[in-house]
Order: C-alpha cells, then structure tokens, then sequence
C-alpha cells in the first residue's frame, strides 16, 4: 500500500445528508469545516508487470488551489521512490475513476508541457468514464481535467463492465460515485484484495446512507455499497478503502441487519 499524499475536503461534501452534528462525531472538521484524508493506492508485482492502482492528486496545482484543498507536497512518485520503483517501471495502471484525486498523478508538467507520468503504462478505465470525463458530465465541474486526460489518451485500454485486467486482476463496476466507477479486485493466495473506489472512501462511509454530496447516484451508491459489504463477508475480502487517513486495509463483518469494518493493522 502507498501514500500519494494528504487532502482536505468539505465535510458536508464528504457526508451528505448525513448531518455535521453526527459525521464531525466521527471525524474532526478544521476551522474550515474540511476533513482529512488519504490517497492510498496499491502498487502489485509480477514476474512481467509491476501493476498501479489509483494515482492521486499529482502536483499540477496552483498555489490558491492547493491551499483550498490543503494538497500536501507529496505525489505517487514520491511514493514509488520510496519503493524504489521508477515510474518508468509501471506497466499498468488502474483508475476507479477520474476525479482529480485519483487522476491528476497521470500526469506532470514538464516545462511548457504536460506529460504522462507513466510512459510505459497502460491506463485500464471503464469506457462509461473516460467518456464522462472528456464530457465534464459532473456536478463538480473542475474534477474531470483535461491536463489529466489528454495526455494519457494514446494509452488508456477502456473496460466494459466486469472482465479480467490482467492475470489475477479483475474489474467490477461500482456505479453511484459517477456512472463509470469502478473496483479493483486482486486475486492473491490469502484471498481477494478489493479496492472499491469512492462507493466507501474511509471507514466513516460504511453506513448505508453514508454517500458522499459529489455522488451522482446517491440511492445507487448505497445499493453498490450493500452488494460491495455482502461480496466482502461471504467471500471473506479484504478491503483497501481509498481515503481513509488512518487505516487503509480492512475486514468487513455482519453487524446485525448492516455491516462493519475492522481495521487491519501492520
């Protein structure tokens, strides 16, 4: 698992119609009413592939917007190096979807240009996404960003639906975030490892009206969340949630007529 950095998001944004007076119970708000979080990703090896999940913010930001989003001077390059895995490495990389947080470290600014950060790799996106995003179908109109699309076109392998990635790494769409989201599942010898995307950013999200303001299908979030929580239980899953700034790694159990997480600690 990997750190691409720290961001800070409104709460409200963050809980929806889940009042402050109950998620600021959960997660402390800043002066600003933002909270904190992570951008974890996964970084998996093969034989022949050293395989990506999720990218971050990256460090294409201005000065006013870093402040607002209080985007720490981290990227996933400093994340890989301290891997010591050059971006040149990466073969693959996978994208649950294309918001800025988890779409700008794509890309870089190199003089007047922006370029991909992974000049060897294929970018594996659901075809329902990249398609959304080159329309700016959102209602966060500055997250879909071109700096972070067009760059990377020649080199993105749309998905559709549910299929197999590469050997032991599959797609499983998980619409409600945006139309096109989706999880990652990885097939390992303790079993799979599932990192679902924004469905369940951190742990504080695991109850079922507990979507984000950004989500474009807030009922269908819930419903993905449900299939996503039973999968995870009957299949004894591991979860890496995507956001959470203290724990990344969890275990789902039945909590009476719901579910709860448990967090799994190195």
């Amino acid at each position: 698992m990997l750190q691409a950095g720290t961001l800070r998001l409104d709460g409200g944004g963050m809980f929806g119609v889940v009042p402050r007076a109950i998620w600021s119970q959960l997660t402390l708000p800043d002066d600003a009413n933002r909270i904190g979080l992570q951008t974890n990703c996964l970084l998996l090896r093969s034989d022949d592939r050293i395989v990506l999940v999720e990218t971050g913010c990256g460090d294409k930001w201005s000065a006013k917007t870093r402040t607002i989003f209080a985007i720490e001077n981290r990227t996933i390059i400093d994340a890989l190096g301290g891997q010591e895995v050059p971006p040149s490495d990466i073969t693959d990389v996978m994208v649950t979807h294309l918001h800025f947080d988890h779409a700008g470290g794509l890309t870089r600014v190199d003089g007047d240009d922006v370029v991909p950060v992974f000049e060897n790799a294929a970018v594996h996106v659901q075809g329902r996404e990249w398609e959304d995003a080159l329309a700016n179908r959102s209602t966060m109109t500055g997250t879909y960003l071109r700096t972070h699309l067009d760059p990377i076109a020649d080199r993105v392998s749309l998905l559709d639906g549910e299929q197999v990635i590469l050997p032991g790494v599959r797609s499983w769409p998980m619409p409600g975030h945006t139309w096109g989201q989706q999880a990652v599942l990885i097939d390992t010898a303790d079993g799979v490892v599932c990192f679902p995307g924004d469905v369940c950013p951190t742990r504080h999200h695991v109850g079922a009206p507990y979507s984000m303001g950004y989500d474009m299908l807030p009922y269908q979030n819930m419903l993905s969340k449900r299939l996503l929580l039973e999968r995870s239980v009957a299949e004894s899953w591991t979860l890496v949630l995507d956001h959470d700034p203290d724990h990344a790694v969890f275990r789902v159990h039945a909590d009476g007529d719901w579910y709860s997480l448990e967090a799994i600690v190195p």
